[in-house]
């Protein structure tokens, strides 16, 4: 373990959480599309599928060697939690998982749950709700890793900075992957709300990723 550990330590492990998420761009809109042949918008159901396991797999992997590096290098286990979640903190997530829902209500004119099952079909949509849980662990991770080093630069807690940290880059990375300044800020917006999520939880992060993996798939 290294005797000094810096805010930009833990920092970095965000980053790199984010560089590993947006490998998912390189595969759709630059690596697959020469493979065969044509646009993401123009693949067949299979190659969605595969798209979606490939990207998971490197996720999963992503998450895997963060998680890794967090705890033998920088000592932090991120599975430490502190204390019980209280009533008033119960209230204060359902009031924001029901706002996420409404978000996402008027974002899709319906439950995005209802609409992409309709759109995609069994299979499809089985494939791509895995997709999205291991999406959900690397935002998780930038989160966590975001809010830490904050935690550390500025000695001082109980601010969702890693909410800012993931609106900055997962939420605002939006406005271009769906070509939307509108879902930009709306992903921003809800980004920011998963960084006061995890501070409600106490850090606990098995409460936090199953919160969020709610708040973004409802």
């Amino acid at each position: 373990m290294k005797k000094s550990i810096r805010g930009f330590d833990f920092f970095k492990l965000g980053l790199y959480a984010f560089l590993g998420m947006m490998l998912d761009v390189i595969y759709a809109f630059f690596l697959e599309p020469l493979i065969y042949g044509k646009a993401m918008i123009a693949w067949t159901g299979g190659q969605y599928i595969i798209h979606w396991i490939i990207t998971s797999i490197t996720w999963g992997f992503v998450a895997y060697f963060i998680i890794k590096v967090s705890k033998k290098r920088y000592g932090f286990n991120i599975l430490e939690t502190r204390g019980q979640t209280k009533p008033w903190q119960w209230m204060l997530i359902i009031i924001s998982i029901i706002l996420s829902i409404y978000i996402s209500y008027r974002n899709w004119d319906g439950f995005k749950l209802f609409k992409e099952f309709k759109s995609l079909g069994m299979t499809k949509f089985v494939f791509q709700y895995i997709y999205y849980l291991f999406e959900t662990i690397l935002i998780t991770l930038i989160l966590v890793y975001g809010q830490k080093s904050f935690e550390l630069w500025l000695n001082r807690e109980n601010f969702p900075y890693g909410g800012i940290i993931l609106a900055l880059t997962w939420g605002l990375i939006h406005t271009f992957t769906k070509n939307s300044i509108k879902v930009g800020l709306l992903s921003a917006l809800l980004a920011f709300t998963f960084g006061g999520m995890y501070l409600l939880v106490n850090r606990d992060i098995k409460k936090t990723f199953i919160i969020l993996y709610i708040m973004f798939v409802v």
